[in-house]
């Protein structure tokens, strides 16, 4: 019901006057509870996972979404982990950005400050429960969180949790909100509460991340999907770009730095392609949709259209496409890419930097698989989403992102002549 989100919204802006002045000290001591409460709380956090997995199961959802979906004791004590690593990350609040002394004597500062209140609304990713409540609550912010229906049982759990260390550690505990109701109205709602949230951030699919950024009235932070490539130059060494393949289209299915599309040069393909797509195929067992020389190398490939390679897959499924040069792989990639990461493999300077000069992504790789797009790997910790706009934030999101900044000015009873 909408008056569950108005009336966590309220509480939330509240608790939002009184982290936005907890000391680090006092933010590092609620963390360190949590990260010991998840712990203390897993058999509890596992059957309430469970409930949520029997019941995709139930509704035939697809196998990567209950990856996505799926708690068990080493993914626990990784959220722990992960939140003892936040604990050792600087605190951005209060960084002086800019400090500048006037011919007055007007001493100005700029300063990093909380956002204030940050919505989160996801799909079935109970792990983005507490990413986002622990990364929210070391920036001094306050969160709502609104999950999906399929993981309801784990995010409750998880908040649960959560809020037992919160009390411990004498920390306000309206600071986590969670929707309980995971109805369209809710959803609805929390795109116009404008009165309390700060910024909504969407993470999740296309068609989520697509309806906030079109129907929302409070500011967003868009986390984009990932539909990302891999150019195989005609300088490319073989072997690296059969291990990066195999890394970046197979290590982990369902995330959204999994490559997607294939691109390969055509003296590439005239001397490779056979074997390549054979080894993708054969050995590694990708479905593949592929342009007419594809096709004709490989029998089992399907004809593929636009809709494919514009595609996020989450699945294995992978979209070739043979090109002349490395300008056309990079105007395809700007067609029907998502901004977020994409990758050249080639042993040709000058190719490389044409590529990562002229593609249009938050990340951009060389000689490397698209898989390191993620905060741990960028030295960050957990993150808030991987941001594919250019205005705030892009790439991964750490803790910088999720801050403002606030002008303080002191004087000795200047006035503007």
């Amino acid at each position: 019901m909408t008056n569950e989100v108005i009336e966590k919204g309220k509480r939330a802006k509240i608790a939002s006057y009184k982290t936005n002045i907890c000391s680090t000290k006092q933010k590092n001591d609620a963390l360190k509870h949590i990260a010991t409460q998840l712990l203390m709380d897993l058999n509890e956090i596992l059957a309430a996972n469970e409930l949520d997995i029997i019941a995709g199961q139930e509704n035939q959802v697809d196998s990567s979404t209950l990856d996505r979906l799926l708690l068990n004791i080493e993914r626990v004590q990784a959220m722990s982990d992960a939140i003892l690593q936040l604990i050792d990350l600087p605190d951005p609040v209060g960084e002086v950005l800019e400090d500048i002394t006037k011919e007055n004597g007007l001493h100005i500062t700029k300063k990093r400050v909380p956002l204030g209140v940050v919505g989160m609304i996801y799909e079935a990713r109970p792990n983005v429960t507490v990413d986002a409540a622990t990364l929210s609550l070391k920036t001094g912010n306050a969160v709502i969180l609104r999950g999906s229906s399929s993981a309801k049982n784990s995010n409750m759990a998880l908040v649960a949790s959560i809020h037992r260390a919160l009390e411990k550690a004498n920390y306000p505990v309206d600071a986590v909100q969670l929707i309980e109701d995971t109805s369209r109205e809710t959803a609805k709602t929390l795109f116009t509460m404008t009165d309390y949230l700060d910024v909504l951030i969407p993470r999740g699919g296309k068609n989520l991340i697509d309806l906030v950024v079109r129907e929302s009235t409070v500011p967003v932070l868009e986390t984009g999907a990932g539909n990302c490539h891999v150019y195989l130059d005609n300088f490319a060494n073989v072997d690296m770009a059969k291990t990066i393949l195999k890394n970046s289209k197979t290590q982990r299915l369902s995330v959204c730095n999994t490559t997607e599309s294939l691109l390969m040069h055509e003296d590439f393909f005239h001397l490779h392609g056979k074997a390549f797509l054979h080894y993708l195929h054969g050995e590694l067992g990708i479905k593949i949709y592929g342009d007419e020389q594809v096709c004709r190398a490989l029998n089992a490939a399907l004809p593929a259209k636009d809709e494919h390679y514009a595609e996020e897959f989450l699945a294995c499924t992978l979209s070739i496409k043979v090109v002349e040069n490395v300008y056309e792989a990079v105007h395809h990639i700007n067609k029907f890419g998502t901004n977020h990461s994409e990758a050249i493999i080639t042993e040709d300077v000058q190719n490389a930097e044409v590529f990562l000069n002229s593609v249009d992504a938050a990340a951009v790789y060389h000689n490397a698989s698209t898989r390191f797009t993620d905060g741990f790997e960028f030295g960050y910790g957990a993150e808030i989403g991987i941001s594919t706009q250019k205005l705030h934030a892009r790439g991964p999101m750490g803790l910088p992102a999720l801050t403002s900044t606030k002008f303080y000015i002191t004087g000795k009873g200047q006035i503007r002549n």
